[in-house]
């Protein structure tokens, strides 16, 4: 059995990464799923998230990726992705706003992303109806604004206070 899986990672236009790892982590359309050498082969689509490769026993690579394909076969990987962009290159001030400028991605799916797959913990989702309902403007004329004007008192660790409403909110309270 191979020690790494050979990762590749495709864009219409071009390779973007070919390397070899010990595991890459895919956020596959059922959840995420980890390939490790010897995975059985696979075929699957991909959701808006992040890719984690490791190397030598660290993540070396996180690239976020807006949706395509997956296949396994061979201890090979290759993700063909609509869009890929390495988080890093997400800066934290404009990275919301590149996001929003892939396909199909508006404000509210940018803050979700920054929030749970990129672990921004400032990321906040103004635009969330639950959200909304948890802090009490749901009925104001602009309850967008109004959560972000209530929001900040919780920088910069608003991504924890929405979780801390929306769980609020799944329990009753």
């Amino acid at each position: 059995m191979a020690e790494s899986v050979k990762f590749e990672l495709v864009s219409p236009e071009k390779l973007l990464l070919s390397l070899e790892a010990e595991m890459v982590v895919v956020p596959g359309e059922a959840g995420d799923f980890g390939v490790l050498p010897g995975h059985s082969p696979l075929i699957s689509t991909i959701r808006n998230g992040v890719i984690e490769v490791t190397v030598n026993g660290a993540v070396s690579e996180r690239i976020f990726v807006a949706g395509g394909f997956a296949e396994v076969a061979n201890d090979k990987l290759t993700v063909l992705a609509e869009e890929a962009v390495p988080v890093s290159k997400l800066g934290r001030a404009k990275g919301a706003q590149q996001l929003k400028e892939l396909p199909g991605i508006g404000d509210w799916t940018a803050q979700y992303i920054a929030m749970r797959a990129l672990r921004w913990p400032d990321a906040f989702p103004a635009g969330d109806v639950a959200l909304h309902k948890a802090l009490g403007v749901q009925q104001a004329k602009q309850p967008a604004r109004e959560a972000e004007a209530a929001s900040q008192a919780w920088k910069p660790w608003r991504s924890y206070a929405v979780v801390r409403a929306w769980s609020a909110l799944s329990q009753g309270a």
